[in-house]
């Protein structure tokens, strides 16, 4: 009993963590997904994780405020620079995305060659640390999170090219550091892969519902196997998007029989 009581302990922040960034990533995946930009959140999480690595390499602390100005500071260049590409070069923006990204990722390995811990920083980088969240990264994350829904749900289309580039960088860097890149990539993409098909009116409604429950899945099964939380809900997340797609590609597939049989009558 006490065992379940410590994890719960544990896990009811990092359940919060992956609730925010679920909050966040599902609306902007859609779109991501629509303009055709998949991977930009790896490319502008590893420029953040630039940012985070180079404050630390100058001796900053982790949750400091240098550490938070500095991975700002990388993913609004980074995004900023994507802005400029899609209006220059569109037809190549997701190759240039892709070069960014492994820019940043061996800017990265670079910066950590001497030091002796390089490698689990990067690894806490890329797989996050989502158990050992803390009250104030968690109370950073909602203030933001809570702008980014008002300004989202209230005036995005108005924010333009440059206005969703900037909301994204912010989001991102906030996010990287509560769940780690790989996260940040699944909790962004899986679910608007696998709510693509349904009606518009439903796909945030059971994207939301699919990655809280991933999380919550992953979270119980991480602590019931001992396996690293951030994998584990990874795989948590791949599985229920499966069945949430096949589900909904079984109602687009009723409704186009429907319609066909209906015109056909």
């Amino acid at each position: 009993m006490s065992n379940w009581a410590a994890d719960l302990g544990i896990l009811w922040p990092a359940l919060i963590a992956g609730i925010l960034v679920t909050l966040s990533h599902v609306p902007l995946g859609q779109q991501v997904l629509s303009r055709g930009i998949v991977f930009i959140d790896l490319a502008i999480a590893q420029v953040a994780g630039v940012g985070v690595i180079s404050a630390h390499y100058f001796g900053f602390e982790s949750l400091g405020w240098q550490t938070q100005a500095a991975a700002v500071f990388a993913a609004l260049l980074g995004a900023l620079l994507l802005t400029y590409t899609e209006r220059k070069r569109p037809e190549v923006q997701e190759a240039l995305i892709g070069i960014l990204f492994v820019l940043a990722s061996t800017a990265q390995i670079l910066l950590l060659a001497n030091d002796p811990h390089g490698g689990e920083d990067l690894k806490d980088l890329l797989a996050g640390q989502i158990l050992w969240v803390s009250p104030q990264q968690l109370i950073r994350a909602a203030v933001l999170t809570g702008l980014f829904l008002l300004v989202w749900f209230r005036w995005r289309e108005r924010v333009g090219r440059i206005g969703f580039y900037v909301m994204f960088a912010f989001v991102v860097t906030v996010s990287v550091q509560l769940v780690g890149v790989y996260l940040v990539f699944t909790s962004l993409i899986v679910p608007a892969v696998a709510t693509y098909r349904y009606r518009q009116k439903l796909q945030l409604g059971v994207g939301y519902a699919l990655a809280i429950a991933s999380y919550l899945a992953g979270l119980v099964l991480s602590a019931a196997t001992d396996l690293p939380s951030s994998a584990v809900i990874v795989w948590a997340m791949a599985a229920i998007a499966l069945i949430v797609h096949l589900s909904g590609g079984d109602a687009a597939n009723s409704r186009i029989g429907a319609s066909t049989n209906h015109r056909t009558g």
